[in-house]
């Protein structure tokens, strides 16, 4: 605790007619920007085209906006594992996502858009046949459940409101499944534009009150323990690099791929890309110094916490309500767009022949989802790097390998060698989190083990020369 600020905070207390004025007016302009997408829709158009995707019409603009907001709902995570272990956020949250978003921009957009897809798995579907596009589907649902974002949401309006978690959550889901079923994509992109501007503006500012109230990198290496400002933070090397495995993941993001889909072309989807790359490192250089500095200023405050207790008490009032509004911005642009997505792949892709009105199917399973995600975030204890850590290696080491092989070497691995690889590792990594190891064999995480047997397989179909049917 240094000067007025405190760990423990009933943040509802600070709160003036102003900042609440402020909050309201940015969410009333959220809510009004889905309504003026949705009057935007135009009359002669594939309703269930434009629900999934609009119309494939996303200009670089729509695109940046959609896709730069959709990558930072999980706020409170990234701060709490600044907290713990200082820059190694910016190293495994950020520097090995910036490697992999330059690929998917460079070497995979341009393949992306020539299958015409509407979703991931339907991708993988058209690569690898009918049976690979249901593995792709239950795979791609684990990704995109929005446990975190979930949560996320119930922290915030915890904090804020001083609602207990459970209901928290309850309450942030249903809102936000009530506004993006609604419109769909449409809905997902206008409220994005609002949400981009202001999360973006709110970091900014709590990262220059910062320096400018306790000063610079001198004043955090003067009250930071040295491992904050070491690659690793404490970890070890191993569990380092398993984070660029995990950001490798992105190359088989539905988000990246939705947006890809939905983009005029591949011109505007790789120049995209590109500049929300830059966004994204602004971004978090932002977040990173403001957790530090919350770690120096607020050492005894709940880690997922600290950093949203010392920006509303370094704010006056007014930016105070404007910083509140935009952590609850950051949150929504990525839970209404993740819940979005894996309704669509329990519509889409998972049951794609149970549905004739699939936008209504979509519409339902929002809020199952919803609620499914609640119930998770619960038997998760609320732990955001679990999560993150859990389903993302998932991701990478099951999914990765297969698509990559597909895009680089079309038509020799068929649907069944597919599924197997991909189920293969699932059952590898899954063995390898539970089974009893020491040494260094403790150290090394279940994710290496499932993409290496996952490219070893591979790879060893390739050299026999199987070649999938046409």
């Amino acid at each position: 605790m240094q000067g007025n600020f405190v760990a423990n905070l009933a943040v509802s207390k600070l709160l003036t007619p102003l900042d609440l004025g402020v909050i309201v007016f940015i969410l009333l302009l959220t809510f009004a920007s889905v309504l003026f997408g949705h009057l935007r829709r135009p009359k002669n158009t594939n309703k269930f085209l434009d629900y999934m995707l609009m119309g494939r019409q996303l200009t670089l603009p729509l695109f940046v906006a959609t896709l730069a907001a959709t990558w930072y709902g999980g706020i409170f995570g990234v701060n709490e594992i600044t907290f713990n272990y200082g820059i190694y956020n910016f190293v495994t949250q950020g520097v090995f996502w910036y490697i992999a978003y330059i690929i998917f921009a460079l070497f995979l957009v341009d393949k992306i858009k020539n299958y015409k897809s509407i979703t991931l798995p339907q991708a993988a579907g058209q690569l690898f046949g009918e049976h690979a596009r249901k593995t792709a589907a239950v795979f791609t649902f684990l990704n995109v459940l929005p446990i975190s974002y979930v949560l996320s949401l119930g922290v915030f309006l915890q904090l804020v409101f001083g609602f207990e978690l459970l209901p928290a959550m309850a309450l942030g889901t249903f809102v936000v499944c009530v506004y993006a079923a609604w419109s769909g994509l449409r809905a997902v992109v206008f409220s994005d534009i609002i949400q981009f501007s202001i999360m973006c503006l709110s970091v900014l500012l709590v990262a220059l009150m910062s320096f400018k109230t306790f000063g610079g990198i001198e004043f955090l290496k003067s009250a930071l323990p040295a491992t904050h400002f070491s690659i690793t933070g404490g970890n070890s090397w191993l569990n380092t690099f398993v984070w660029a495995g995990i950001a490798l993941a992105t190359l088989v993001d539905p988000s990246f791929y939705q947006r890809c889909f939905a983009a005029k072309d591949a011109k505007t989807a790789k120049t995209g890309i590109l500049i929300c790359t830059f966004i994204w490192f602004c971004f978090d250089l932002c977040t990173t110094s403001g957790a530090l500095y919350a770690r120096a200023i607020l050492p005894d405050a709940l880690p997922k916490h600290a950093y949203f207790l010392y920006a509303v008490q370094l704010l006056p009032s007014g930016l105070r309500g404007f910083f509140i509004a935009g952590i609850l911005c950051t949150i929504l642009s990525t839970l209404d767009s993740f819940l979005f997505i894996a309704s669509n792949t329990f519509a889409y892709d998972l049951f794609r022949d149970k549905f004739k009105n699939k936008v209504l199917a979509n519409q339902i399973f929002f809020f199952l989802i919803g609620g499914a995600a609640i119930l998770l975030a619960l038997i998760f204890d609320g732990s955001f790097k679990k999560i993150w850590f859990v389903l993302g290696s998932y991701m990478a080491a099951c999914l990765l390998a297969p698509m990559m092989f597909g895009y680089f070497f079309p038509k020799k691995i068929t649907g069944k060698q597919f599924s197997f690889s991909v189920w293969l590792s699932a059952i590898i990594v899954t063995v390898w989190h539970i089974v009893p190891r020491a040494g260094f064999l403790a150290e090394v995480e279940g994710f290496y083990i499932g993409l290496i047997v996952n490219i070893i397989f591979l790879g060893a179909i390739l050299l026999k020369g199987k070649y999938a049917k046409a």
